[in-house]
């Protein structure tokens, strides 16, 4: 009953509330800035607001302090939120700028992976204070114990899901659909788990992702910006880290797996060869120039989406 609650007070926040947000963050004028790297067909959107993820962090933070007993004293949720609101700052922070220049000219690219670092080493101290600084191999269940090694690993999982989910973040519903599908992977597992505390987080995020969605699927009325995909990304790695499925998260979060590697495959190709490997980067706006809709794109992602999430909850849980 108490993550049903939180799943629908989140919810239904985000759905009455953002209305209101959109509303004021057009009033002052804190739209979309469209890079000069964006297909030409998507230069329409420049007059849609950002920040929409203010909501969507918002709301799970305040319903999870309210469903989580003894929430003060659970460092492991305590780290999930102050990832999720130290990575929504990040965001905002670059969001903030791109809106008050009105170009793209935010937080530069090393101050922000700098920023990424510093919260991720944060919360390995934390989480190394009370936990077992190991990894579950997939399929064996064997366990891999890495000692001072598990910083390295988290550093990449939280700049590295952080930044990937960013990537993904193209198109109307692209990204919050995509994560709300791997959040179901990792609500089975934490239900499996017996840790119903991370549990609440999971169902409160989903039913902010939800509410959200309303307003952002095609066409979108409001997107979620830096704020929220550098929050939920930070939240993915979090929730891994603290259930114990960190080799999990490459399965479960396929999509943003795969649209990370074809930027990388990309920018290596035309800096060492001078030649594309694919037609467009990321991925997603490939689909776009070879015939495909926005919407069906989504939907196709959406699909890939829930297929790694499946894949890799079973390989998790069996």
């Amino acid at each position: 009953m108490r993550l049903v609650l939180c799943f629908l007070a989140s919810m239904i926040t985000v759905l009455f509330f953002m209305p209101k947000l959109i509303v004021y963050l057009k009033k002052i004028s804190f739209n979309q800035t469209v890079s000069e790297y964006s297909l030409q067909q998507y230069r329409e959107k420049g007059s849609t607001p950002i920040m929409g993820g203010i909501l969507f962090i918002i709301a799970p933070v305040v319903f999870t302090l309210l469903g989580v007993p003894h929430i003060l004293a659970n460092i492991d949720v305590l780290i999930i939120l102050l990832t999720f609101v130290g990575y929504g700052l990040i965001g905002f922070t670059d969001d903030w700028l791109i809106a008050v220049k009105k170009n793209n000219d935010g937080l530069s690219p090393r101050r922000k992976f700098g920023l990424q670092l510093i919260l991720a080493v944060v919360f390995y101290v934390l989480y190394a204070s009370h936990a077992e600084l190991d990894v579950q191999l997939l399929l064996s269940g064997k366990v891999l114990h890495l000692g001072g090694f598990y910083m390295i690993l988290v550093l990449f999982m939280f700049t590295g899901s952080s930044n990937a989910v960013n990537l993904t973040d193209g198109m109307d519903g692209l990204a919050g659909g995509c994560t709300a599908i791997a959040l179901c992977g990792f609500l089975i597992i934490s239900l499996v788990r017996g840790r119903t505390d991370v549990a609440v987080f999971i169902v409160s995020l989903i039913g902010a992702l939800i509410g959200y969605l309303r307003y952002n699927v095609k066409p979108a009325r409001i997107f979620m910006g830096d704020t929220g995909s550098l929050a939920l990304g930070g939240a993915l790695a979090a929730i891994a880290m603290v259930l114990k499925t960190e080799l999990s998260l490459v399965i479960i979060g396929g999509v943003f797996v795969v649209e990370t590697l074809c930027v990388m495959i990309q920018l290596t190709s035309v800096h060492l060869f001078g030649r594309r490997v694919f037609l467009y980067t990321p991925i997603h706006y490939a689909f776009v120039l070879k015939g495909m809709g926005e919407r069906q794109t989504v939907h196709l992602f959406w699909l890939a989406g829930a297929v790694c999430m499946v894949l890799g909850t079973l390989i998790t849980i069996l």
